[in-house]
This record gives structure tokens, C-alpha cells and sequence, in this order.
């Protein structure tokens, strides 16, 4: 199954979080905290703009992202979990 996000949406797949701290101290599944991070999966055409053209869009597919805790919502499809946003909630692309 394939999904398409609209308008200025996007589809990312977070990061699993991490099963050890700096210090290798192996934390159990209660206090992991959620990933905010994730990787592109799909994004929108852009934002319908007035003038009936589509806004570019600032990320792109494979992009590695930084969002906050509380924004977009969760999907589950076909057994993996997914999150979607917009373009907006997105703080900032990592570079490597």
C-alpha cells in the first residue's frame, strides 16, 4: 500500500529511539522517550497558493528531519508506524 500525502503534508518514518545512553546504561521500553527525528517518506505537491499554482515545497524524499514532540499524527499501515505533518511542523533538515 502506498501513501500520498496532500497539499503540504508529509509522511516521515521516526527514528527508533535510543536502547542506550552515552554512558551504556541499557534503558527498558518505559523510559525511552519518542524519537524526534525521522526520515522523508513522501511529500505533498505544496500548498495551494491564491493564485491555484502549488508552493515549493522546503523538504524533499530521503530528507533526514528534526520535528516537535506534540505535532503531526501517528498512522499505523501495513504494520509500520508513520507520522504525518506539515511542512510547517517541521523544525529543521539535518545535513550530514
Amino acid at each position: 500500500m502506498k501513501l500520498i500525502p496532500l497539499e503540504d503534508r508529509v509522511v516521515l518514518k521516526p527514528q527508533e529511539a535510543e536502547s542506550k545512553t552515552a554512558g551504556g546504561i541499557v534503558l527498558p521500553d518505559a523510559a525511552k522517550e519518542k524519537p524526534l527525528m525521522g526520515k522523508v517518506i513522501a511529500v505533498g505537491p505544496g500548498k495551494l497558493l491564491d493564485s491555484g499554482k502549488h508552493a515549493a515545497m522546503s523538504v524533499k524524499k530521503n530528507d533526514t528531519v528534526l520535528f516537535g514532540k506534540y505535532s503531526g499524527s501517528e498512522v499505523q499501515l501495513d504494520g509500520e508506524d508513520y507520522k504525518i505533518l506539515r511542512e510547517s511542523e517541521i523544525l529543521g533538515v539535518i545535513e550530514k
